[in-house]
């Protein structure tokens, strides 16, 4: 009902509607059964012949992070113990850093292509690396060290592209430290 009140088709509807009341205070309309009647004809035809909302296909940078954020956690949560010891590690590191870049999602969704591949990342690649070895059954991971080793390859490869998606996300941090480095050791 909120909706409704501030929607594009109910302020032209309340045009329509000011407009029969102008009518009728200026006479144009006779009684006043006939301005109700006018009235809710006016408004009708303004909120039908209103536009309609425009869509908003655009995902709030902050609500996304926040819900990529929670999933991440919910991942490092349901792989915990189920794992082998040194790629729940990594999948932690992974999940820590890609965390700590979704942290400030203003400055992420600044840079879009960045922001893509941090969310592909999160989203996509981590999970389903996880997800394909947590679906074979246990007997079968453990008779087969392969399926661990490639889940340790896969997991190596996700930090590494993490690593350098933090390496492009704090680049400019980076060089004003070292800007502040040589201004430092400048001789007055």
């Amino acid at each position: 009902m909120r909706r409704w009140f501030g929607s594009t088709k109910n302020l032209f509807g309340c045009v329509g509607a000011l407009t029969g009341l102008l009518l009728y205070v200026t006479g144009v309309i006779g009684p006043l059964w006939l301005m109700f009647v006018v009235l809710a004809v006016l408004y009708a035809a303004g909120a039908l012949l209103g536009p309609p909302e425009k869509v908003r296909l655009v995902v709030d940078p902050s609500v996304e992070a926040a819900e990529v954020r929670s999933s991440l956690d919910t991942l490092v949560q349901t792989a915990s113990g189920r794992l082998p010891e040194s790629t729940m590690d990594a999948v932690r590191r992974v999940a820590e850093m890609l965390s700590d870049l979704l942290a400030d999602p203003r400055r992420l969704a600044g840079n879009p292509d960045l922001q893509h591949r941090v969310l592909l990342l999160a989203r996509t690649d981590l999970p389903l690396s996880v997800q394909t070895y947590l679906n074979l059954p246990r007997w079968f991971a453990a008779h087969r060290g392969e399926a661990g080793q490639e889940l340790a390859t896969q997991l190596g490869l996700i930090e590494r592209r993490t690593h350098q998606l933090a390496e492009e996300y704090y680049a400019a941090e980076v060089n004003q430290q070292k800007d502040q480095t040589r201004y430092l050791g400048e001789e007055p």
